[in-house]
């Protein structure tokens, strides 16, 4: 089971608190959205899970280990995978080059040539530039360079950060799709955080709205695209 727990989550950056009392869940398996608007915290919520905030107090169950006050690469190693707003993509290196990087804690050459070949016919551009540099992608293109890269660690759990961030609609369209066939066939749990609630609802299995810092409404996807109030804030209704 890899299920994550979070409860009485606080954090923030300085003397700024961000998260107030977090209380958030990700069953085995399935696919949470966190929405909110631009400020709502969303980032600072996976930057907590993933180790890379300095301030965090509360607690972060990942099959029952604890992640508060664990570094950022003993995380990883767990099996949490990151995928940053902005892509993070190496950008000197080629398309092969970051697949081979999204793969440094695994020792199996095989299973590592397997996925890659796997990933090459999910995202079937990646593999006609598999010899090409990161920077010479497109936003899209590397934004899904960034998704297969955190999939090549063979992933836990997966944590997207404004996937549709920046891109067109078309390739938002693109992208989101096969995100919905990976995580459809791979079940890998994932908690993806989005300003584009249509979309980010479309793939979840349950949903979370995060306002300035806190939980103020949660469901299930379909319960939260029926809400009114959601409707109407969020969803363009």
């Amino acid at each position: 089971m890899s299920e994550l727990e979070i409860r009485g989550l606080t954090g923030g950056y300085g003397l700024v608190t961000v998260l107030h009392g977090i209380d958030l869940s990700v069953p085995d398996g399935q696919v949470v959205a966190v929405l909110g608007a631009n400020g709502a915290g969303k980032t600072t919520l996976l930057r907590a899970i993933s180790g890379a905030l300095g301030r965090a107090k509360g607690s972060i169950q990942f099959d029952g280990t604890e992640l508060v006050g664990l570094a950022a690469e003993k995380i990883a190693r767990l099996g949490i995978c990151h995928v940053p707003e902005g892509r993070g993509t190496f950008v000197e290196l080629t398309v092969a080059e970051n697949l081979a990087i999204g793969a440094w804690r695994r020792r199996s050459a095989a299973k590592i040539r397997s996925d890659a070949a796997r990933m090459y016919e999910m995202f079937p551009i990646l593999g006609e530039r598999r010899g090409q540099r990161a920077g010479e992608l497109s936003g899209g293109e590397q934004q899904m360079l960034g998704v297969a890269r955190a999939l090549m660690g063979d992933p836990k759990l997966l944590l997207l950060d404004e996937p549709s961030l920046g891109l067109a609609p078309l390739v938002v369209r693109q992208l989101y799709a096969t995100l919905g066939d990976i995580v459809s066939q791979l079940g890998v749990s994932t908690m993806v955080v989005e300003q584009n609630a249509q979309l980010a609802l479309g793939i979840a299995d349950t949903a979370y709205l995060l306002e300035v810092g806190e939980i103020v409404r949660s469901g299930t996807a379909a319960d939260m695209q029926a809400d009114e109030a959601i409707q109407r804030a969020y969803l363009g209704v």
